[in-house]
């Protein structure tokens, strides 16, 4: 299959290494230097070269602020037949879009990132499968992703964005309150350090994909249920209230006793 990856940014080049070997691949990127170390792949700098490789399978990897404009830049240059696809973790507004052009189209989310994530073992990170869209192109990413031991889930549109509300802003809401009140340290304890850590990764993200993934409209009750949870954390703290402390340990232990016993 010819497949056209849009961005040589770092999931981009992932795609690229990944599919380089059996099928014939190649990169669009404006920026050269970008493509530095992109190898066994055609790049791409201009549109007609786009049109002259005429791709069957088009991967937008560019970042989430520019998937639309991507996909615009490079329509009329694609083959009618050509299935456009993403791998955004942010889905607004994608499910119209791709129905007005008149393509088929398959859209997917690697739960994972180069953020945290070993890409070379990935047997622990999901992968969400938009179970609207074309038949075949889903099949094709269904394969590729449990080629590479990735737990599978399909998904609406709307199942994706409600939980991306769950997954993706609540862990970063936590790490936004707790950047905003830390306080440095010169010998900091090991919990600490693995909170600094995680803040660390999520303020490198892209702040337009943060932004977005807060204001995903299913974001707003799950940031009320930590304010209710703090509330009531709060005043057990300024009662002491020794009772009431550990039947709230009690409750958040069994709330999250069966995702524990999974970490291995």
């Amino acid at each position: 299959m010819k497949i056209l990856v849009l961005g040589a940014g770092k999931m981009g080049s992932f795609f690229l290494d990944l599919l380089s070997f059996d099928h014939e691949t190649a990169v669009y990127e404006k920026d050269p230097k970008r493509m530095r170390f992109t190898y066994n792949c055609q790049r791409l700098t201009t549109l007609d070269e786009v049109r002259d490789f005429a791709p069957e399978l088009v991967i937008n990897a560019v970042t989430v602020k520019y998937t639309i404009a991507a996909f615009e830049e490079v329509l009329p240059y694609l083959p009618a037949d050509c299935i456009i696809s993403d791998i955004s973790s942010v889905k607004t507004n994608l499910k119209e879009y791709y129905e007005s052009t008149n393509h088929r189209y398959v859209s997917t989310h690697p739960m994972f990132g180069p953020t945290f994530a070993n890409l070379n073992q990935l047997s622990e990170e999901n992968a969400i499968i938009i179970s609207e869209g074309d038949y075949m192109g889903r099949i094709f990413f269904k394969d590729l992703y449990s080629r590479l031991g990735l737990n599978i889930y399909e998904y609406t549109f709307e199942e994706h964005d409600k939980t991306v509300a769950y997954s993706l802003s609540i862990p970063f809401v936590s790490t936004f309150v707790f950047a905003a009140v830390m306080k440095h340290q010169d010998a900091p304890g090991t919990t600490f350090k693995r909170h600094m850590r995680i803040a660390k990764g999520v303020l490198n993200e892209d702040d337009y994909l943060l932004q977005e993934i807060l204001f995903n409209p299913y974001t707003h009750d799950q940031v009320s249920e930590i304010r209710d949870e703090l509330k009531e954390l709060l005043d057990i703290i300024d009662n002491k209230d020794g009772e009431r402390m550990k039947g709230y340990l009690t409750k958040i232990r069994n709330h999250v006793k069966r995702d524990i016993e999974r970490i291995k």
